[in-house]
């Protein structure tokens, strides 16, 4: 198995992106595109796109991105990261693309731009995250 496929794998076991109803749409090394369709569960009080969502999307992004360039077995977890908003979460979609800027041993930067897509299929830059994934080995916590 790839670690290409250890990704997808390790995607397919998240629950929360299940609830989230996103789907991996692209991974490749030191790149992950994740995409989440809007509905009214994914809303805040103005009825857009709720920054914790976005967030997670950029983080999962970020961090499948850092995970497809470990060796085998490799995982990671977040170690930080900073969010910044650009404009509202409004569209059909968010898509976050994430990648990594320098990968490490121990520790890979990432960065990830949220896009929201509106009915036509136009594409606006809405939040970028850049973040620090920590490689991590797999098993219990």
């Amino acid at each position: 198995m790839t670690q290409i496929d250890r990704v997808r794998a390790s995607f397919a076991r998240q629950g929360f992106m299940r609830t989230l109803g996103a789907t991996l749409v692209e991974i490749a090394p030191g790149r992950c595109v994740i995409e989440c369709a809007f509905r009214d569960e994914l809303t805040q009080h103005h009825g857009l796109f709720h920054a914790g969502v976005l967030t997670t999307l950029a983080d999962n992004a970020c961090g499948f991105a850092a995970m497809s360039l470990l060796p085998e077995g490799g995982e990671v977890l977040s170690v930080e990261f900073k969010t910044s908003f650009l404009r509202p979460g409004a569209g059909v979609a968010a898509i976050a693309r994430g990648e990594v800027l320098k990968p490490g041993r121990t520790l890979s930067f990432c960065r990830a731009d949220i896009h929201m897509r509106d009915a036509a299929g136009r594409e606006v830059l809405a939040a970028t995250m850049l973040a620090t994934m920590m490689a991590a080995s797999p098993g219990p916590r």
